[in-house]
């Protein structure tokens, strides 16, 4: 059976430089530790999870205009540099900095899709080819953003890298509920009066997971609860209306920031070439070339070996 599987490259390649050793290196010094845990990542899960396409998806602005204009606390505490005329720069370690290039042309040599959409995040990317697809779907990221993306009815799942690759969770509609007490579709409104500080959403003063998650199951949506807050009806205590009474002007933009896009124009997975085939030619004796020049020990072979399984 056909299944699609989504990358939130940067989640990955971020957990790969730090979950393997920085001692590993090419021979001039340069740090590979990200590139071979990324592909060791990719060739575990495809074989895992039986993918039989793979888009890595790419974030072509991190930090886009667009919702910081809105909320300007968005990442905010991650920006390493401003820039005038176009996206920040992200504070990234150099030693990772600098293997960004070279996992881009793995990627490439190993025919993998990398997708990107400017002016949005990979989030974006992802949120519309799961919403878009027309085959079951596994999105793979550290990100808790994306439980708004499982759908048991759609058979869109997230595999979840927050525990490290020994201890990963699938996430359907059950796991999301058994999480936070809301359904996935309720996951954005969540994460909107909870807050988030590794996304600098400061949420609703006073409303912590547990208010949030009781005030969305009697309410259905954040839109459901300030229809209740401005009711003299409505059924809220006087202390739960005057916390969003107080947050108005954050709750009136953020939920646009929290809420993945899921209509971008995208390429379609032929367009793109995301069906997984083995690598040969060229491409695969180059790879090789690099498992030796770059250190990059068993990566690649094992790379090499899940793709050949997907004739």
């Amino acid at each position: 059976m056909p299944r699609l599987m989504l990358l939130d490259t940067a989640s990955l390649y971020f957990r790969a430089f730090y979950g393997v050793p920085d001692t590993i290196r090419r021979q001039d010094g340069t740090s590979v530790n990200a590139v071979r845990g990324l592909m060791d990542m990719i060739s575990r899960l495809t074989a895992d999870y039986e993918a039989t396409h793979l888009v890595a998806c790419w974030d072509n602005n991190w930090r886009p205009g667009w919702r910081v204009s809105l909320l300007p606390s968005y990442k905010a505490h991650r920006v390493a540099r401003a820039v005038a005329d176009g996206p920040d720069i992200e504070e990234v370690p150099e030693a990772l900095n600098a293997q960004i290039p070279l996992i881009r042309h793995v990627l490439d040599l190993a025919g993998i899709a990398v997708v990107g959409v400017d002016d949005y995040e990979a989030d974006d990317v992802i949120g519309s080819y799961a919403s878009q697809a027309a085959m079951p779907v596994d999105v793979v990221t550290g990100d808790r953003d994306l439980f708004q993306l499982v759908d048991d009815a759609r058979d869109v799942r997230v595999i979840y890298t927050a525990r490290g690759m020994r201890n990963l969770e699938v996430l359907t509609d059950v796991e999301v509920v058994g999480k936070y007490r809301v359904l996935p579709q309720q996951y954005a409104d969540f994460a909107t009066l909870r807050g988030d500080s590794s996304d600098g959403l400061p949420g609703v003063a006073g409303i912590g997971e547990k208010t949030a998650a009781s005030l969305l199951a009697t309410h259905g949506s954040l839109e459901g609860l300030l229809e209740a807050a401005n009711d003299p009806q409505g059924g809220l205590s006087a202390g739960v209306k005057a916390k969003l009474a107080s947050a108005a002007g954050y709750l009136e933009v953020a939920p646009t920031v929290v809420k993945v896009a899921r209509e971008l124009e995208i390429p379609s997975l032929e367009e793109v070439g995301a069906e997984l085939k083995p690598v040969t030619g060229a491409a695969r004796a180059e790879l090789e070339q690099l498992s030796s020049e770059w250190n990059l020990g068993g990566a690649v072979k094992r790379l090499l070996e899940a793709l050949e399984a997907k004739k």
